[in-house]
């Protein structure tokens, strides 16, 4: 049962990985590429999809990782469990604390009331974004090892 766990988080933070990855890498390269109207329109929908959807993906991996972490806490990879899951709080806090006050407001703006600065914030949401990313990759690498 332990096993099934262990390759069932895996497999839910490579996915949401996966997902902002993606965001990071493809999406709003694609979105920064379309006349500004069209960049705000895709930008507030996918704050509005994913917002959706990323709070329970990143509270429910950060979860999965904790029982494991408990209900293997005798067996090998334990210390590697428990750093990936700090790390997933990590990515929590810095989602509540800088990311979500940005998508907040961005997923709101259409093109007739974005703010003259909607670039910038845009831009800070990324920056942001990418320091999150590598740090949901390294829990990521993290529970792959324990795994072994």
């Amino acid at each position: 049962m332990l096993n099934a766990l262990e390759v069932f988080t895996t497999v839910v933070v490579g996915v949401m990985v996966g997902v902002e990855f993606s965001v990071a890498f493809v999406m709003n390269p694609i979105f920064n590429g379309l006349p500004d109207d069209s960049t705000v329109l895709a930008r507030a929908h996918g704050g509005r999809m994913l917002g959706a959807v990323m709070p329970v993906w990143y509270l429910g991996s950060l979860a999965l990782v904790a029982v494991w972490a408990v209900a293997g806490r005798h067996q090998g990879g334990t210390g590697l469990v428990v750093t990936a899951g700090a790390l997933l709080l990590v990515s929590v806090i810095m989602s509540v604390a800088l990311l979500v006050p940005i998508n907040n407001r961005g997923k709101t703006w259409t093109p007739e009331n974005r703010p003259a600065d909607w670039k910038r914030q845009a831009s800070r949401w990324d920056r942001y974004h990418y320091v999150r990313v590598a740090v949901i990759i390294a829990a990521f690498a993290l529970l792959v090892t324990a795994l072994v």
